[in-house]
């Protein structure tokens, strides 16, 4: 059992207020949230006891759109429009790449999520066994989405992915769904919807990243992405599509009333210019937002602070008025909302049952004083120098720069560089 005491925590569970009280895990639950007794404390043996110092301890950031392994194109094809990038740089790389090298990419990735805060990330890629080995064996949580593309041939692979991964472990889950509307025939995107009324299940894709994408998507079928997936079934249990940067009034009414979370990823959009997601708007029509990075091809960065920021300032910039995106929500989209659309309701807030997945945030430093509010500190100054500590189900697995998650750094980095560079050669 490890005991946190003497600090401010900050549950999410109402607001984003911060309280003088203790949490309490064992194993990978939390199992106390208060002010103990004495008489609860009395003879209570703790496996550490970990005095926060002032410090604030709150639910982790979870990614709720990446691309892990992506990390051995980070600054490798820069500066480019999307579809020249994606299909002149990115997939004839992604090519060459297989089981291991995927294994250790994803750890290089594993490590940037925990210096951040990070705890889970809903990812899209392939090599999945390898993925999955990679994430087990570091202790780091995360929801696989179905990242199938082209014919329906695929969709027995698909479904078997989804039978097979959530089943694997604890740590693990899968979600239904495909890579995007450009890249998959009508007969796969409609046997997806199929899937998800076989299975109930939430369904999860990139949905109306570029103009192109929506204008080409109209051309062909007379709608746009979004409402092809919902003519096929699509969202009718749900789901998330990431970036929704270009989405009609219609398409908005969609997701309202299917309930489909919009991941916004700003620092993507903005690095390919695809443009700025209207979260003002959906978040006026209670849709649900979460935050993601995009892989780190395209990022570069896998850093939940920068999407606060970018996400923030840039409503503020396309609505013209500071006062648009509070920093409030956007902290709870990284949080909460991103947890929820995952899947990973267990995993959200502070509170006694739920999963520990839990971070210190270090405030005795500069960009975090005075103490006026921590919320807008952690959005509009906060950083990732700012984590002290980052527990998944209830294991630290990185704390004051050290990591714990079985693999020197040092090894990770060289490995990574060995593979970009044989995939150069």
């Amino acid at each position: 059992m490890i005991r946190f005491f003497g600090g401010r925590v900050m549950t999410l569970a109402n607001g984003i207020e911060t309280q003088d009280i203790e949490v309490w895990t064992e194993g990978s639950k939390i199992v106390f949230v208060g002010k103990p007794k004495a008489e609860e404390l009395d003879g209570k043996v703790f496996e550490r006891e970990y005095d926060l110092k002032g410090n604030l301890l709150m639910p982790s950031f979870k990614n709720a759109h990446t691309h892990s392994a992506m990390t051995f194109l980070r600054s490798y094809a820069d500066d480019m429009p999307l579809q020249d990038w994606l299909f002149k740089q990115i997939f004839p790389m992604e090519a060459k790449l297989d089981g291991e090298k995927v294994y250790w990419l994803t750890k290089l990735a594993i490590l940037e999520y925990l210096t951040t805060g990070c705890t889970a990330a809903f990812d899209m890629y392939f090599e999945l066994d390898d993925y999955v080995k990679a994430c087990i064996e570091s202790g780091f949580r995360s929801v696989l989405c179905g990242a199938v593309s082209g014919d329906k041939s695929n969709l027995e692979r698909l479904e078997n992915n989804y039978l097979k991964y959530n089943n694997a472990d604890p740590l693990i889950s899968f979600m239904l769904g495909f890579h995007a509307e450009y890249t998959c025939e009508k007969e796969l995107m409609e046997g997806v919807g199929k899937l998800a009324a076989k299975y109930k299940a939430p369904v999860a894709m990139h949905n109306s990243e570029t103009a192109k994408e929506v204008r080409e998507c109209i051309e062909k079928y007379g709608m746009t992405p979004t409402e092809l997936f919902d003519s096929f079934g699509i969202f009718d249990f749900g789901g998330a599509g990431f970036h929704c940067v270009h989405m009609s009034d219609k398409d908005l009414e969609i997701f309202k009333n299917k309930g489909v979370w919009a991941v916004h990823c700003a620092g993507s959009n903005v690095k390919l210019a695809s443009g700025i997601a209207p979260i003002v708007k959906m978040q006026d029509k209670g849709i649900n937002i979460a935050i993601g990075t995009d892989g780190p091809a395209s990022n570069n960065c896998l850093d939940m602070f920068r999407e606060m920021f970018l996400m923030t300032g840039l409503q503020k910039i396309a609505c013209d008025d500071a006062s648009a995106c509070p920093a409030d929500s956007v902290l709870k989209a990284a949080t909460v909302g991103s947890a929820r659309a995952m899947g990973l309701s267990d995993c959200d807030i502070i509170a006694e049952g739920k999963q520990a997945d839990l971070i210190v945030i270090d405030l005795f430093q500069p960009n975090m004083q005075p103490l006026n509010n921590i919320g807008k500190n952690l959005v509009y100054s906060g950083s990732k120098q700012n984590v002290k500590l980052t527990m998944c189900a209830g294991k630290v697995l990185y704390e004051d720069g050290e990591f714990r998650i079985g693999e020197e750094p040092a090894i990770i980095y060289k490995k990574s560089n060995e593979i970009i560079e044989s995939m150069k050669d």
